[in-house]
């Protein structure tokens, strides 16, 4: 995966991470925010790997540009 897919990946990502802290602002329902709260806290998870894949890949194609 190239750092561009990466990063487009990651965006995909911040997008699902807003409609789900959206989500969370409109519920009364405990249960349900809970649940919300640890999608959120698996999409951030997701989001950094890719933001680390993303900057390994560019480190990679730098050095292989040198």
């Amino acid at each position: 995966m190239s750092a561009e897919e990466s990063l487009q990946r990651a965006e995909t990502l911040l997008d699902r991470l807003e409609e789900a802290r959206t989500r969370l602002e409109s519920t009364e329902d405990p249960e349900a925010a809970l649940a919300i709260l640890g999608e959120l806290s698996e999409i951030a998870r997701e989001v950094e790997a890719e933001i680390q894949r993303a900057k390994r890949e560019a480190e990679a194609d730098a050095d292989a540009e040198r």
